[in-house]
């Protein structure tokens, strides 16, 4: 896994969880549920970039 792919998925994932704590924060439902989402895609492709590394060695 590259170092910027890596510091992308991580800064997908703060980003997720920020927009869930201001969703939360406002009770905004949609954004709560996009910031769970943000969240999800971060660890979803931060998995994928192992998976791809596993096959490299």
């Amino acid at each position: 896994m590259s170092a910027e792919d890596k510091a992308k998925n991580i800064a997908e994932k703060a980003k997720g969880k920020a927009k869930e704590a201001a969703g939360k924060a406002v009770g905004n439902e949609r954004l709560t549920a996009e910031g769970k989402a943000d969240q999800v895609s971060g660890d979803a492709k931060q998995a994928g970039e192992k998976i791809k590394d596993v096959f490299k060695h």
